[in-house]
């Protein structure tokens, strides 16, 4: 399964952010985002690409979702897994990727 992890954009860098996940930052390539991002928006992450930006109408419910999924203790739940581990991998860092 291949879940995007949201993200607030903190730095920008040409098309690279700096984007906080929960208190963990990490670097993501903006080439692929649907729209201009700027510092403070909220993004869509999948593995190291900001896929879209989230519409600000949509960020208190996409976290509250997240939150949830973060929160579950069980092995069992593939969602919580993926999301942890797309939180923990790698992503390309300044002038890396495409």
């Amino acid at each position: 399964m291949c879940l995007g992890v949201p993200g607030r954009v903190i730095e920008l860098e040409g098309l690279v952010a700096v984007v906080d996940f929960w208190g963990v930052r990490k670097h993501v390539r903006l080439d692929v985002v649907d729209e201009p991002v700027a510092v403070g928006d909220y993004v869509l992450n999948h593995v190291g690409y900001a896929i879209r930006r989230i519409p600000a109408e949509q960020i208190e419910a996409t976290l509250e979702l997240y939150a949830e999924l973060l929160a579950a203790e069980t092995e069992d739940d593939l969602m919580a897994t993926d999301v942890r581990g797309e939180m923990a991998g790698s992503t390309p860092g300044p002038g890396r990727g495409r």
